[in-house]
């Protein structure tokens, strides 16, 4: 195997798509996207319902009565999770049940919880 001089120029090594110049910058949509996605965490209510999830999926009654809000509220911000892809849902019979996305969205809660704590 032969190594790479430090002066050589390394081909093939692919630029991720959401880069868009030499200074890992994102491109303009990425940024406005990832903006969009702080906005979401903008709002303590939703950070309840998000919280409320850490532990598994709950319906909205048991949220209500966990959160003290109002089942409407607690739907309305849920619809705004869900077209965010912060929180999906499977139904059982009558009922929908709702629980965090991925790994992510908790791991997102973490690090600014951890970072507010400093």
């Amino acid at each position: 195997m032969g190594d790479i001089n430090n002066n050589e120029k390394v081909e093939n090594i692919e630029t991720p798509t959401n880069i868009c110049n030499e200074r890992c910058m994102p491109c303009d949509e990425y940024l406005y996207d990832l903006s969009e996605l702080f906005r979401i965490f903008g709002d303590s209510t939703r950070i309840k319902i998000l919280y409320s999830l850490f532990e598994g999926e709950l319906c909205v009654n048991d949220m209500s009565a966990l959160l003290g809000l109002s089942q409407s509220s607690i739907s309305h911000q849920l619809r705004i999770l869900k077209d965010a892809k912060l929180v999906k849902f499977r139904r059982e019979g009558k009922s929908i049940y709702y629980s965090l996305d991925d790994e992510h969205v908790k791991t997102i809660l973490c690090m600014g919880m951890e970072h507010v704590e400093e």
